[in-house]
């Protein structure tokens, strides 16, 4: 414990004193976002972080557990999408006085579940967009445009984004796959953040192969 504390995943402001940080669980209405717990973002709310969720689409974006989302980040649903099989892609059904009637679901681009894994760090201002998964343990670079789906523990950047290098050989990345270490009780957490901070990958290796 620090400070006399517990980690309490029901707190919105995790840190004494400051508002443009907040876990993002206990602060979502909409039952289409879900989020596990001490995920953050660093602003003061997260909602309007999320843009085009609407309900006739039936779409969701799930993020995991202890997720670090920066300052910007977007993530863009499947209601910025455009029918693109007519002649125009002009919405008309959604703006008032045009008589048209929305099109059927397989006439519109709709890509399904905005899936983010846990233990994700998303940098400033990236954009993710409909439909992507992005696995555990993987970094998004600033700025970057996600388009396409990201594997677990893989670093990627830029626009459109790229696999830049996997943070970890295939070996320990499927240790830490099946370890899981963020579905553990806080109290185990606690105790294994000597190995979850170490730089010593060796020996997280042979501690995590321990575990399992």
């Amino acid at each position: 414990m620090k400070n006399g504390k517990s980690p309490d995943p029901d707190a919105v402001h995790p840190i004494a004193g400051y508002d443009r940080e907040i876990y993002v669980r206990p602060t979502i209405s909409n039952p289409n976002i879900l989020v596990g717990d001490f995920t953050y973002i660093a602003d003061s709310e997260f909602e309007s972080h999320v843009t085009h969720l609407y309900d006739w689409n039936g779409d969701r974006l799930i993020i995991g557990k202890f997720c670090q989302i920066a300052a910007g980040v977007e993530f863009v649903m499947n209601g910025a999408n455009h029918q693109m099989n007519a002649v125009t892609t002009f919405p008309f059904y959604t703006l008032e006085g045009w008589d048209m009637e929305p099109p059927g679901k397989a006439d519109l681009p709709l890509k399904g579940d905005t899936v983010i894994g846990n233990d994700v760090w998303i940098g400033q201002n990236a954009v993710i967009l409909p439909g992507v998964h992005i696995g555990d343990g993987a970094i998004i670079g600033a700025n970057s445009v996600v388009g396409r789906d990201i594997e677990p523990y893989t670093i990627a950047a830029g626009n459109p984004v790229r696999a830049v290098r996997k943070r970890f050989d295939e070996e320990l990345a499927d240790l830490l796959l099946r370890f899981r270490w963020w579905d553990k009780r806080i109290e185990e957490i606690n105790d294994l953040i000597p190995i979850l901070t170490c730089g010593d990958l060796e020996k997280v290796r042979k501690e995590i192969r321990a575990r399992l």
